[in-house]
């Protein structure tokens, strides 16, 4: 099996190069690239937030981080995975001319998206830059807040991406985050396909796993805001596994859920 990460740079490469309506309607335009992974199925509505551009909405996320992340006028804003730089912009409209946004992700496509948004807005003080959340190119204790969009899922080592949060976040600083959790145990053949994996499904871990990385990292108060459950389609599941094994998911109540989560160095 190729590399995980190289599998989600290349998903989310042609996913770029999509809006968001070719998004929801086949995630890769009608190829076959991405099967029939739809990945807005978790997304939440932005357009009603300040600071809201729709050339930066791929209806990649899976609810409103800047909603409990405590943004204040002048902050400096680390967002991970930035993609597009939907949630860069919201962020910019809370810490204002004063404050700072910088966005890092690793997919040079999605990183070429956002420097255009951005340029034709004339922002000076959003930065985009290229980097992988297990070992991020920034400086210890620069940010007052580290948020994230449905994204640290689809980082193998959560434990290390944790860590580099804790290490770039200023002392006092928070992380907001919303990803997806499960609650039960996945087919494994879900769990193994790398497709499902670049899809925010497989690379979720047990709510009660996702929450203690947090605590073992040194995070105080963690507190769970928002949890809403994921519907899958049954036809895309009927895609990894049998009617039988679907029927024993459904009466196990084995559940894909999306949360959103502070917690405090």
């Amino acid at each position: 099996m190729k590399d995980l990460k190289k599998i989600v740079q290349e998903k989310y490469s042609y996913i770029a190069k999509q809006s968001k309506q070719q998004n929801e309607s086949s995630c890769c335009g009608g190829t076959s690239c991405c099967g029939e992974v739809d990945y807005t199925i978790f997304s939440d509505n932005y357009s009603h937030l300040k600071g809201y551009n729709k050339d930066a909405d791929l209806g990649l996320g899976c609810g409103l981080p800047t909603e409990f992340a405590g943004i204040k006028k002048g902050d400096s804003v680390l967002d991970l995975g930035s993609g597009a730089g939907n949630d860069c912009f919201v962020a910019r409209a809370i810490v204002g001319e004063t404050g700072k946004v910088t966005g890092i992700d690793f997919t040079e496509a999605m990183l070429e998206k956002a420097k255009v948004n951005a340029s034709k807005l004339g922002y000076t003080n959003i930065e985009f830059i290229k980097g992988d959340i297990e070992e991020m190119p920034l400086l210890d204790n620069t940010y007052d807040v580290v948020i994230s969009n449905c994204v640290l899922n689809l980082v193998p080592d959560k434990q290390k991406a944790f860590k580099e949060i804790y290490r770039v976040l200023k002392p006092g600083g928070h992380l907001c985050v919303s990803d997806v959790v499960i609650s039960g145990e996945l087919p494994e053949k879900i769990k193994q396909d790398a497709e499902m994996y670049a899809g925010c499904v497989s690379g979720a871990i047990q709510k009660d796993d996702y929450l203690k990385i947090i605590k073992e990292n040194g995070f105080t108060g963690t507190t769970v805001h928002k949890e809403k459950e994921i519907e899958i389609p049954n036809n895309i599941l009927l895609n990894y596994i049998t009617l039988d094994e679907l029927r024993e998911l459904k009466r196990t109540k084995t559940g894909i859920f999306s949360i959103t989560v502070t917690a405090y160095k």
